[in-house]
């Protein structure tokens, strides 16, 4: 019971932010400008380096592209992953760095339905992050305890499980992620007094190299709400709530169904600049493996900006820090940035 106290409140946590956004969007937003539009929520997922084998819905807002309409998204999120953990049947010292490019396209076929598809590409090494995290962290809270563990290393990924291989990877190398299929259906439109919802679905497929941890070799389902609301022509409020059903077995361990979700505020400062600030759940797909790491739930906060350069151009950065630390499961830090591409008729 007590290895599933922190995945349980993580998961209250993204639940207690998802029930007062709701709030806000029935009552508090008066008779905001239903024409309001923001840039949306960050796509943020679990960027943990051995829970995102499993499928991962990003943030994504309920609002979908015009019919004909489509996008090209490139996003490249750099995130450290530091782990020591000892177990009966497991044992694991991990610290390096993912670089996790993506390429998203989503094209509006009717006026309420969006399609898209997404595929990454996983570039692992000992990666450019260890310095400014070691200083802030010395600044602030003191160096990790595990961190200051591996002072004298700066790539590690070894993991085991009853004395054999767990999940297996090397420094310097490049492989090709488990690709996703996904499809957005508005049901509400924003109105005054009511948000914009939509239904989500989203299927992943195994492309990605399950030797080399790129990929988890296996084919997974989920489906989701996203829910928007204007407060005011700045306020923007942005809700995500998902179901993840894993299939099968993940490098031998047992996975089960997951849930996701995501609160987002974000403050239009002006026609081409706004703020986001999030806070996102996660439970883990694992079941019964005994190690932290892997079992435990994530909580997470992200902060950072999108900036419209022309009405086809949107750039977004933003940096996701674990803010649910005694768990011992979150990836260290990420930080990421985003480029979309829309073509308009």
């Amino acid at each position: 019971m007590g290895r599933r106290r922190g995945a349980r409140r993580g998961l209250r946590r993204a639940g207690l932010a998802l029930v007062v956004l709701a709030v806000f969007m029935v009552f508090g937003a008066g008779r905001a400008a239903a024409a309001s539009q923001g840039f949306g929520p960050f796509p943020v997922r679990n960027f943990q380096a051995f829970q995102q084998l499993v499928l991962g819905m990003p943030g994504d807002r309920a609002t979908v592209l015009k019919p004909q309409e489509w996008d090209l998204r490139v996003e490249l999120a750099e995130t450290a992953s530091v782990y020591r953990e000892q177990t009966p049947q497991i044992t694991a010292a991990v610290k390096f760095e993912t670089l996790r490019s993506g390429v998203f396209f989503r094209y509006g076929l009717t006026e309420r339905l969006e399609v898209g598809a997404e595929l990454p590409i996983f570039y692992r090494s000992r990666g450019f992050l260890e310095g400014a995290i070691t200083q802030v962290e010395r600044v602030t809270s003191g160096v990790a305890p595990v961190r200051a563990g591996f002072k004298d290393t700066s790539f590690a990924f070894n993991t085991t499980r009853n004395g054999g291989p767990l999940f297996k990877g090397a420094d310097d190398h490049v492989g090709l992620g488990d690709m996703t299929l996904s499809g957005k259906y508005q049901v509400m439109k924003q109105e005054f007094g009511l948000p914009a919802v939509s239904l989500r679905f989203a299927l992943k497929l195994p492309t990605g190299d399950e030797d080399r941890t790129f990929g988890s070799g296996r084919t997974d389902l989920g489906v989701g709400l996203a829910v928007d609301k204007a407060l005011s022509e700045r306020w923007m409020l942005y809700g995500n709530l998902n179901g993840i059903l894993p299939t099968g077995r993940v490098a031998g361990l047992e996975v089960g169904p997951m849930l996701t979700g995501l609160a987002a505020v974000e403050y239009r400062w002006s026609p081409t600049f706004s703020l986001v600030a999030q806070l996102e759940g996660y439970t883990s797909p694992f079941r019964n493996t005994g190690a932290a790491f892997l079992d435990k739930g994530v909580t997470e906060g992200t902060l950072g900006f999108s900036y419209l350069a022309s009405d086809r151009y949107l750039w977004q950065v933003y940096g996701v820090e674990n803010i649910d630390y005694p768990t011992g499961s979150a990836a260290d830090f990420t930080l990421a940035t985003v480029l979309t591409y829309r073509f308009r008729q």
